[in-house]
């Protein structure tokens, strides 16, 4: 394989499309911009043969040992059914793509129990005999009982929730990098330090669950009242920063703009996040879900924490993979057979 070095920037001719094993889907270009800054090295832009009717357009590189293709939403389109088509097409021109990742931005639930901060990260994990994520909008109503969620999602292979589980433990007792890696990338690309760097603190306000904004800026004035906000202490400096959740992700076709639905999954479901493609994935394309959370799912719009969401979620990405020997990797089935198996099992069943 031919090196190019430019700019202090590794150009690695592409490798065969069968090389690579990672499959990264981002749905916004903040996102995908988040993860190319921390690939150690960029390949030749975009693959000479892509499958036919593939409508994707692909970042190649590679973090660690790990072949990684990436993958972003086309503009101005969001959902399940768009995130679906993304990944189909990428796992037919790059088939053996073992590795699925969705990373990216979200809303958090904060509660008592789970004090989620702007700019702290949520990991799709199994919980309450859901694979990490489900579909909120998607269920039936039963006279006299609660709203009844039917749709049941896959979840990601075993070796890379072993690895999710590995890489918090070594949180635990060393605690992580992520917010010095952020540092270090944005020192190297200072061009995009005013999108990606941390906001300030003062700018993370958690609202009254009963307070909307209605956009005058008379609205803006009083919501800021200290009776209008959750009242929250300053963080241990001991504690990892950004905190990392590990739990349920909800997911739904529609944007979570009302506190009071967040706060009732949130304690119901123990959902950690809110977003909109993930529910797409899951039975096409399983894959874990990594969401740097950017607002709390509220009229109150917070737009400036999102380049800083999806660094921190980029950078917590890179560090799983770090975690992961390329020889599980090659010893899991490629999702494309994965899929298939499904449906092939899946067909055979209703005959």
């Amino acid at each position: 394989m031919n090196c190019i070095v430019f700019d202090d920037e590794t150009i690695v001719n592409m490798p065969n499309p069968e090389e690579y094993t990672v499959g990264w889907v981002c749905a916004l270009s903040r996102e995908s911009v988040a993860a190319q800054l921390f690939l150690d090295e960029h390949h030749e832009e975009g693959p000479e043969y892509v499958s036919q009717n593939d409508n994707n357009s692909y970042i190649l590189g590679k973090i660690g040992k790990h072949n990684v293709v990436i993958a972003v939403l086309p503009d101005g389109e969001y959902g399940i059914s768009t995130a679906a088509s993304v990944a189909r097409d990428m796992v037919h021109s790059f088939p053996n793509v073992r590795v699925g990742l969705m990373v990216g931005i979200g809303g958090g639930a904060p509660t008592e129990v789970n004090d989620i901060r702007l700019g702290d990260v949520v990991v799709s994990s199994p919980r309450n005999r859901n694979g990490g994520v489900f579909q909120y909008d998607f269920g039936r109503t039963v006279q006299e009982k609660s709203f009844q969620y039917t749709k049941f999602l896959d979840q990601p292979p075993t070796f890379l929730r072993t690895a999710v589980s590995a890489l918090a433990t070594q949180y635990k007792i060393k605690g992580h990098k992520i917010k010095s890696a952020i540092e270090a990338v944005i020192q190297k690309n200072p061009r995009l330090k005013q999108e990606f760097q941390r906001p300030d603190l003062d700018s993370d306000k958690l609202y009254q669950p009963n307070v909307l904004y209605s956009g005058n800026d008379e609205a803006s004035v009083s919501c800021d009242a200290v009776e209008m906000l959750v009242h929250r202490r300053k963080r241990d400096p001991q504690q990892d920063d950004p905190v990392i959740y590990y739990g349920l992700i909800a997911s739904a076709n529609q944007l979570m703009k009302d506190a009071t639905i967040r706060d009732k999954l949130a304690k119901e479901r123990n959902v950690l996040c809110f977003e909109m493609e993930a529910a797409g994935l899951m039975n096409h394309f399983p894959c874990l879900v990594i969401r740097g959370i950017s607002d709390y799912c509220d009229t109150h719009k917070n737009d400036v924490w999102q380049g800083y969401a999806a660094m921190t979620a980029a950078a917590y990405a890179k560090e799983l993979l770090l975690r992961i020997h390329p020889s599980q990797v090659e010893a899991a089935r490629s999702i494309k057979d994965t899929i298939s198996a499904s449906e092939g099992h899946s067909s055979s069943s209703t005959n």
